[in-house]
């Protein structure tokens, strides 16, 4: 009877142990840095709060307003630009690919763009070398959205670290999770200090966020197990779903007001003790991941979007382009409600959402749409056990052959 209550989750993110919520811990920021070989790091409150920081810092030595992203990307990264005045430009994407189309990148970017940002979607490593040449042609500054990939490399270096700025979120389902926290870091050490002082002067302490916060990372100690998300995100998502509201099943349905404050020393400290744990957990992850996509690229038609050479991505799921949309749709009809952590990432390109179409003119984002339309994402948690995976290949094999 427990088995039937036992969900898998959408991403593998890093349980938490009760030791880590003990009193005490070092400094996350400089556990952060020695993890990632940087010089330093700074701790912002997400993900969004850190980009925003980069975007104010940036606006203030320039007279250029636009920003550059992708069209399929976290519709955060839109409301984040949109908050400090800026105007959202859209990119189209490469065909079955998250990464900028570069003849449409280069086409984009002249000297009206402040910053352009490549995303790493997934844990998956984009390619930064022709996006940081088309940008810096035209002045443009490059912020690495690597949100998804804390511990992923290219060529030796750590992804977030390549492009001019680079942010990293601490979401929960991200890996290493304070529930919501980001962490900021430059190239330049004259930059560094430019973000540490704007984000000095507009970001303060706040109380009711941080207690919030630290009551749903509780939360997230307490029921991040195959029992705990039957309840904690089984039930909403199959609620969502009987209303027909992929938004709200996702989580995509995104408040416009994005919080701004301090993340306090208990949860850094939580944030420090398991950073402990996340290398050895990062390879499991990679090592589970190894054996299904090549699974689940035996089945005909289905591309599992993989690493480049000379990269090591994060895997906290797998995803998988699908032949067609109606295949797409016929797989997730057996499976997104299973519990099986089958699921899709964003639901729409950017203007497709309604809380943003005000944000875009009429765009030409066919790749983009084709997508997120074709797109679905299969869970790499380890609670994802032999036999439920085999249900997966079975009814992603049953909606090629019937799409």
């Amino acid at each position: 009877m427990l088995e039937a209550w036992h969900e898998v989750p959408p991403t593998a993110g890093l349980p938490l142990s009760w030791r880590d919520l003990t009193p005490g811990g070092a400094d996350l920021s400089v556990a952060l840095a020695q993890y990632l070989a940087l010089p330093e790091v700074q701790i912002e409150c997400s993900g969004t709060a850190a980009l925003i920081v980069a975007l104010m810092t940036l606006r203030e030595s320039s007279a250029r307003q636009k920003v550059i992203l992708p069209a399929y990307t976290c519709p955060l990264v839109a409301l984040a630009v949109a908050h400090c005045g800026l105007q959202p430009i859209l990119c189209d994407l490469r065909v079955d690919c998250f990464e900028f189309d570069q003849e449409r990148l280069a086409q984009l970017c002249d000297d009206t763009i402040l910053a352009v940002i490549p995303t790493h979607l997934g844990g998956r490593i984009a390619d930064l070398v022709p996006v940081l040449d088309i940008a810096h042609r035209v002045g443009a500054m490059v912020i690495e959205d690597a949100a998804q990939a804390l511990g992923g490399v290219a060529q030796g270096q750590a992804v977030g670290s390549i492009g001019d700025i680079g942010f990293w979120s601490l979401a929960v389902g991200k890996g290493l999770t304070l529930y919501e926290g980001g962490v900021l870091f430059a190239r330049d050490t004259a930059l560094r200090q430019r973000l540490r002082q704007v984000s000095a002067a507009m970001v303060q302490h706040d109380k009711r966020w941080e207690w919030r916060r630290s009551i749903e990372l509780f939360g997230y100690a307490a029921l991040y197990h195959p029992l705990g998300l039957h309840f904690a995100y089984g039930r909403p998502l199959r609620r969502a779903l009987r209303r027909d509201d992929p938004v709200a099943a996702v989580g995509d349905d995104f408040d416009v007001v994005i919080p701004l404050h301090r993340v306090g020393r208990w949860r850094q400290a939580v944030g420090e003790r398991a950073l402990a744990r996340l290398p050895e957990f990062q390879q499991h992850l990679r090592a589970l991941a190894a054996q299904r996509k090549q699974r689940l690229a035996q089945i005909p038609g289905v591309q599992v979007l993989d690493d480049a050479p000379g990269t090591q991505g994060t895997w906290p799921f797998l995803m998988l382009v699908m032949p067609t949309a109606q295949a797409r749709d016929a797989a997730l009809d057996k499976l997104w409600s299973a519990g099986l952590g089958v699921s899709r990432l964003f639901i729409h390109a950017l203007p497709d959402y309604g809380y943003l179409s005000h944000l875009f003119a009429s765009a030409e984002i066919p790749h983009a749409r084709d997508f997120a339309a074709r797109m679905l994402t299969v869970s790499n948690s380890p609670w994802l056990d032999e036999a439920k995976f085999v249900r997966v290949l079975g009814a992603l094999g049953d909606a090629v052959n019937r799409g």
